[in-house]
């Protein structure tokens, strides 16, 4: 058995595949340092990350695979499961080794499930968009917990920018715990400390931490909620089924 072990970056993955190319040596297991090692390994590499060798396989690519599959690429790398360095190593090395490229090839099994993790990831972040809910903070941030099933913030990133341009802002990820910070004019990557991310998690920041306005408002919005709740019209199943159960803790009329 051949392994590779990187740094978990995209960038590292790809000068993975440039290592695989320049060696001749093609992995059977990529790991990081934080995943189980296999027990029988004859070959073990540490392939650094080099930038200007990812930039190289990454042109390589544009010449073989449209916007769409490329972007289709980043969404899995987004996805974080365990399967996907040596999926899209697969999908990377039958795209460059195939003259007319794989990428329409559905009878591939890599190629189906690149595009249904795919699929999947950006289905995750069209509804992060739906049930995202900031609540205004004391020193007038507009600020908004999430738990993704995937690595989705960069995606959803546009659609605030371009709707709340004027408004700083935070969208802050529970499950990972970081968070995307918009001052009006750039976005940077924050994280809290446990403790603040332990109340996070609750979806119920303490009063002290909301304005006085937001306070005032999340209380109409609930009593204005409950006032138009049918109870005998209540389909729990058809809830779920439009609004997933693990938004509800972050959604005022429902918390």
């Amino acid at each position: 058995m051949i392994v590779f072990e990187y740094d978990h970056t995209f960038d590292g993955l790809l000068s993975c595949v440039f290592f695989a190319y320049e060696q001749k040596k093609f992995p059977d297991l990529i790991f990081s340092e934080s995943d189980q090692k296999p027990l029988f390994i004859e070959e073990q590499y540490y392939v650094d990350t080099e930038i200007e060798k990812s930039k190289r396989v990454w042109k390589a690519l544009e010449k073989k695979l449209s916007k769409f599959a490329r972007n289709m690429m980043l969404s899995v790398w987004l996805s974080e499961l365990p399967e996907t360095a040596m999926l899209l190593f697969r999908y990377i090395r039958k795209s460059i080794d195939h003259p007319q490229g794989i990428e329409m090839n559905f009878g591939d099994d890599d190629v189906l499930r690149i595009r249904d993790i795919a699929q999947k990831v950006a289905t995750d972040a069209h509804k992060l968009v739906q049930f995202v809910r900031f609540q205004e903070t004391v020193d007038g941030i507009w600020f908004a917990p999430v738990s993704p099933r995937y690595n989705v913030l960069s995606l959803i990133v546009p659609h605030f920018k371009s709707r709340y341009a004027g408004q700083p802002w935070i969208i802050y990820d529970t499950v990972r715990n970081v968070g995307l910070y918009y001052d009006t004019r750039t976005v940077q990557e924050i994280s809290f400390s446990q403790k603040d991310l332990a109340e996070l998690k609750s979806g119920k920041p303490g009063n002290e931490k909301l304005s006085d306005e937001e306070a005032f408002f999340q209380q109409l919005w609930k009593e204005y909620f409950q006032s138009i709740t049918i109870k005998e019209r209540i389909n729990l199943k058809l809830q779920r089924q439009h609004m997933p159960k693990r938004y509800w803790k972050y959604l005022p009329e429902i918390s």
